[in-house]
């Protein structure tokens, strides 16, 4: 069976490190090589964030020879990334955004998908309105919450309790119906449709205005992008062909996945990438995106820092207006 399983990722390795050279554009043959050739992600067990997990044989290909996948805390994800644990990660934008804003060292470089987000709700809840006085858990997206909830009209802070518990828990005692309402990412809204809960209340992969943004973006921590940015464009690369090939082969990419360790089950992983929106890079605005939610979150007085602060300060569109043009977006 170890055979089998060593032949088949020996295979799997071999196809995608031909779709990064096939991919490379013509352009990129004569850029300099990149500064260093060893580059980190965080890793956490978010399946969404699926385009950094399978472009390892992408970044072989833009002539990076060591990938590390350095285990973080989702809590802390793009706060690690400031103080650099690790170069590069993908987040949600809120996520983001706050983290910036508090202080962390690192630029938003591009949008990586819209949705994936998903609210589910017991009894009478039908949309975001019903969650006042309701207990709303979640694992990672509080800020999203207090988004979401102030966008309808409601005081997040007075009318909704937020319970976050990135230990899973509070996902349970919404099964068990001891929360009223619960937010999850992948895998969490497929562990759920999974427990019977079929008829999510919010899509954000459907459902507007959320479903016009990205959801979850591309950063890097400030010093490596200074420092290394023939490397970071590359990077940059290496994830947009990912998010491509997550959107046109689902199945491939899913198996990847699987395989490399980032999540055990290849049906919530195939499914994640199916309903998606992964080759949407070139259609939405990363800018945009980042403006409506630092908006949203300085409305709330979670963020001091203006909206255009953020764009001006927290963010670098260099390495993506590049590659939208390379890459004939």
């Amino acid at each position: 069976m170890r055979t089998f399983q060593t032949r088949r990722r020996f295979l799997t390795n071999l196809a995608w490190t031909g779709a990064g050279a096939t991919l490379l554009p013509r352009r990129a043959m004569g850029e300099p090589p990149p500064e260093v050739t060893t580059v980190r992600f965080g890793k956490i067990p978010v399946i969404c964030f699926a385009p950094q997990y399978v472009c390892e044989e992408l970044l072989r290909a833009e002539g990076f020879t060591e990938i590390r996948y350095v285990n973080a805390e989702p809590v802390n994800y793009s706060a690690d990334l400031g103080r650099g644990k690790y170069d590069f990660c993908a987040n949600v934008t809120p996520a983001h955004i706050a983290a910036f804003a508090a202080g962390a060292s690192m630029a938003i470089l591009a949008g990586v998908h819209a949705g994936c987000y998903e609210l589910f709700g017991h009894g009478g809840i039908r949309g975001i309105a019903d969650l006042k006085g309701k207990r709303v858990g979640t694992g990672a997206a509080a800020d999203l919450i207090e988004v979401m909830a102030a966008y309808v009209g409601l005081d997040p802070k007075k009318d909704v309790t937020i319970v976050l518990d990135p230990s899973g828990k509070a996902l349970d005692e919404f099964a068990l119906g001891k929360l009223d309402a619960y937010m999850g990412l992948p895998p969490e809204p497929q562990i759920l449709h999974a427990r019977g809960f079929r008829q999510p209340i919010v899509r954000t992969a459907l459902d507007p205005p959320w479903s016009q943004y990205f959801c979850c973006t591309l950063a890097g921590n400030r010093e490596f992008v200074a420092k290394y940015p023939v490397a970071t464009k590359r990077v940059v690369r290496a994830m947009l062909k990912a998010a491509d090939l997550c959107a046109s082969e689902p199945e491939r990419a899913a198996r990847r996945l699987v395989e490399g360790g980032f999540t055990p089950q290849y049906d919530f992983a195939l499914q994640t990438l199916n309903e998606n929106p992964y080759g949407h890079w070139r259609d939405y605005d990363a800018e945009d995106s980042v403006r409506f939610y630092a908006l949203r979150l300085h409305e709330l007085g979670v963020i001091k820092k203006t909206p255009q602060r953020i764009i001006a300060e927290g963010t670098d569109w260099r390495f993506l207006n590049e590659l939208k043009r390379e890459l004939k977006a």
